[in-house]
């Protein structure tokens, strides 16, 4: 689940923390930030908005440039709300439980249906039940390189719906093991299948709310006008799904004359029993998952918000001890803590009327919502590849909603899916950065299929936004 650039180096082995550095570029940012914020003369700018400016601003470099980690950010963002801006009887505050504005994000809906997921995926993990499904899958419809290529890419598609694409590609890299085991490393197959795999994992997480950060952040932004769990999928996975596809075609033609000696043997062994789990738990949490994502698909019809449904696994698996303390203790917190300080940030941007004071000043005169939809889309995506996707959303669904107005829902959620477009570069994604640390890949790989993600993919999803919203909404 940690979709930092920070994350995705360490695993290449590329950087270790250095507090010197991270001191300096922290000042830096500090500095720029009040800088950007009560330097220039801003007409119309109000005082408070002045201040969110000033945050805003710190916090978009300090992300960029991952002087702490990002959830760190997100956190002294939601404190220097509190503050500067939550004070009674300063710039913004005047009641003194105003400052509870910009907790209140922690508490929201979106973070407790983040949070089910977060254990749904725990469980599945827990129960090995995700290695042995996608082993059985691959044993049943692999007949060839390209068969079990978009096997791979398949299934890792699917599993990031649900589970961090971090998790998925962890598991699928694992499972293929044998697969690659004693082929040279850089042949025209192992580097393929190493490509599909991040690749599955990256679109594979724009299908459901649950599946990326940023789709949560867009969520949580549009509060009442957020698009149903079933209706973010109708959304989302067609174009995912065209990805797909196309990157799987591309793929599927460069290994088409490959030869491949499939051995199953051992693939896919039940292990639970040596991880202490028993045959009863497994079983429950395959139907805690089928009736959890049931009710998600269905709440049109028995009304009940997603977020009540996350506890259903939450209060089931824990219960039950399938999910233990120390389970819990190993949930990302830092995702949820991320998703929390984001929100904060996008409440201060709009209640402060920076929002629309960005818009006033920034926004491109005469530019159709369509054209705007693109052009978000196109930065969300080149965003992304160079600092935490999270981030990136946090940064800029707030101003873009301020755009594009509180009931234009297609340019926010396709500004929320463009940003799991951003996988040309090593580092761009955990999932890249793990199948690059298999030694089978160079970085021009992921650049080549990295840019048709992006050229195919932030027109087709915005585009398709655009048209299925209003038969959706």
């Amino acid at each position: 689940m940690r979709d930092t650039r920070t994350e995705s180096r360490r695993t290449l082995g590329l950087r270790g923390f250095r507090p010197d550095r991270a001191a300096l570029l922290t000042v830096a940012c500090v500095v720029v930030g009040f800088a950007a914020g009560y330097l220039p003369v801003f007409s119309g700018l109000p005082p408070a908005a002045r201040v969110t400016l000033q945050i805003l601003v710190t916090a978009t470099l300090l992300w960029v440039t991952e002087a702490m980690p990002p959830f760190a950010v997100g956190v002294l963002a939601m404190a220097a709300e509190i503050a500067l801006l939550g004070r009674p009887g300063g710039v913004f505050a005047r009641d003194p439980g105003e400052w509870e504005t910009f907790v209140r994000p922690w508490g929201s809906p979106v973070v407790w249906l983040f949070l089910g997921g977060l254990v749904l995926a725990s469980a599945a993990t827990k129960t090995r039940l995700d290695q042995e499904l996608a082993a059985a899958v691959l044993r049943r419809v692999s007949r060839g390189p390209r068969s079990l290529l978009f096997a791979c890419m398949g299934i890792t598609f699917v599993f990031s719906m649900f589970v961090s694409n971090t998790a998925s590609t962890s598991m699928m890299m694992a499972v293929t093991a044998p697969l690659l085991r004693g082929r040279p490393e850089r042949d025209r197959f192992s580097r393929a299948l190493c490509l599909a795999i991040p690749l599955g994992a990256s679109v594979g997480g724009m299908g459901t709310p649950i599946g990326s950060p940023p789709n949560a952040v867009v969520i949580g932004l549009l509060g009442s006008a957020a698009p149903p769990f079933a209706t973010w999928m109708l959304l989302a996975v067609p174009p995912a799904t065209v990805l797909l596809l196309v990157c799987g075609w591309v793929l599927g033609h460069y290994v088409r004359r490959c030869e491949l000696s499939i051995d199953w043997s051992g693939m896919g062994k039940n292990e639970a029993s040596t991880n202490g789990v028993a045959p009863w738990q497994r079983a429950l949490v395959v139907a805690v998952f089928v009736l959890t994502v049931g009710l998600w698909l269905t709440t049109g019809l028995h009304g009940v918000p997603v977020a009540v449904v996350s506890f259903v696994p939450l209060a089931v698996l824990t219960t039950a001890r399938v999910v233990e303390p120390d389970d819990i203790r190993q949930l990302p917190w830092d995702v949820l803590l991320l998703l929390a300080g984001g929100m904060s940030l996008g409440v201060a941007v709009q209640e402060t009327g920076l929002a629309t004071w960005l818009v006033d000043n920034l926004a491109p005169q005469g530019a159709s919502p369509r054209a705007l939809a693109l052009a978000l889309g196109a930065v969300t995506c080149l965003l992304s590849n160079v600092m935490s996707n999270t981030a990136a959303t946090n940064v800029l669904a707030p101003i873009a909603l301020a755009m594009v107005g509180a009931g234009s829902v297609a340019p926010l959620v396709s500004l929320a899916l463009c940003a799991s477009l951003a996988t040309a570069l090593p580092a761009s994604t955990p999932p890249n950065a793990i199948a690059f640390a298999s030694g089978r890949l160079h970085s021009r790989d992921f650049l080549r299929t990295g840019a048709i993600v992006a050229v195919v993919g932030v027109p087709v999803t915005v585009l398709w936004c655009w048209t299925a919203v209003g038969s959706l909404l």
